[in-house]
């Protein structure tokens, strides 16, 4: 489905999404009107999902990071349904991952302080629907946080 030319384009792309399609274009070496024209294609083929601001949560105060690996009762048909409605709808949730497995499903939680941590766990976690199990694990460090995919 892709061709160098649009992993060239993707590869730069993904080094500096905020530059001009200009200078895109020069960096993958096309014409930029045919740049722009791949980039909609990519578009139109769910290739290219959009383009977001990505903000650095602890520069605006969050200093505590939980995953928290949730195992749920599945006893109730509606069960993961109900618990990822549910947790759609706290703040703090900022990830919510399903696997297969003895654990169904990983929540990042975020929070200003440790209290903060635990009000957000007491009030609106453990009210979730359908938890049969919750291990928590503490962030202390990231270590790589790669976005770009080896094209």
């Amino acid at each position: 489905m892709l061709d160098d030319s649009d992993r060239r384009l993707l590869r730069h792309l993904q080094a500096d999404p905020e530059q001009p399609v200009a200078a895109l274009a020069a960096a993958a070496g096309i014409p930029v009107a045919t740049c722009y024209k791949r980039l909609d294609r990519l578009r139109e083929a769910g290739v290219l999902r959009g383009q977001r601001a990505v903000i650095h949560w602890p520069a605006l105060g969050f200093a505590v990071e939980v995953s928290l690996r949730i195992t749920l009762d599945k006893t109730n048909p509606r069960a993961f349904d109900e618990f990822h409605a549910a947790a759609r709808e706290v703040p703090e949730v900022t990830e919510i991952q399903t696997f297969l497995g003895r654990v169904d499903v990983r929540l990042t939680v975020i929070a200003r302080t440790m209290p903060h941590y635990q009000e957000v766990y007491r009030s609106r976690i453990l009210t979730l629907p359908h938890i049969a199990d919750i291990e928590a694990l503490m962030h202390v460090a990231t270590i790589k946080d790669a976005q770009a995919l080896p094209l």
